[in-house]
């Protein structure tokens, strides 16, 4: 990996416009993401509050500079009730710091918590062709369980993007609810 990071949860304020910057380029310059339009500081800080309240948001720095260099987070998966054993997670990194290790010790991180805070299941979503986010994920042990093909526009195409899942805790007849994040003690 080259530089050492620390891996934190995000500040909404401190952190907000380093993560649109980050995010920025997957919006404006790949079809990575579906999105059309950048969003902007004030609504990347109200997104990481929002997350915030219910599953992880954490940041990658570079040790040295202090400087966030990635971010990951988990989101519900669907809003109905009956879904909030399981979670959709992602990762962005910066171009800079691509295939150096920031996505695997995000994930390292942010998938510990999800275990402990008792959700079931783990997904991901992939626009494909991705080998490196495809490989990324496989190595956490996700699966590919699917390919919702041509299911967005951007850019004049029409991507496929391929689903990956896997268990984190046992579905048992009657679950234990998930502890929110913000409840989480760092125990545990």
């Amino acid at each position: 990996m080259g530089a050492s990071l620390l891996v934190r949860v995000a500040d909404p304020d401190r952190d907000a416009d380093r993560v649109a910057e980050i995010y920025r380029y997957y919006v404006e310059d790949t079809d990575i993401s579906f999105e059309e339009v950048a969003p902007s500081v004030d609504e990347m800080r109200e997104r990481i509050e929002a997350v915030l309240a219910w599953t992880p948001w954490l940041v990658a720095e570079d040790s040295e500079s202090g400087h966030v260099i990635g971010y990951a987070y988990a989101s519900r998966h669907r809003e109905r009730a009956g879904y909030r054993w399981s979670v959709d997670i992602s990762v962005y990194v910066d171009r800079g710091w691509h295939r150096r290790g920031v996505g695997r010790a995000l994930y390292a991180e942010l998938v510990p918590i999800l275990h402990r805070q008792g959700m079931v299941n783990v997904y991901a979503g992939i626009a494909v062709p991705n080998p490196g986010s495809v490989g990324l994920h496989e190595s956490l042990g996700m699966k590919q369980i699917g390919i919702y093909e041509k299911v967005g526009f951007k850019f004049g195409t029409w991507p496929d993007v391929a689903w990956f899942a896997m268990r984190l805790n046992e579905p048992v007849e009657s679950p234990v609810e998930p502890i929110p994040f913000a409840e989480l003690t760092p125990a545990g």
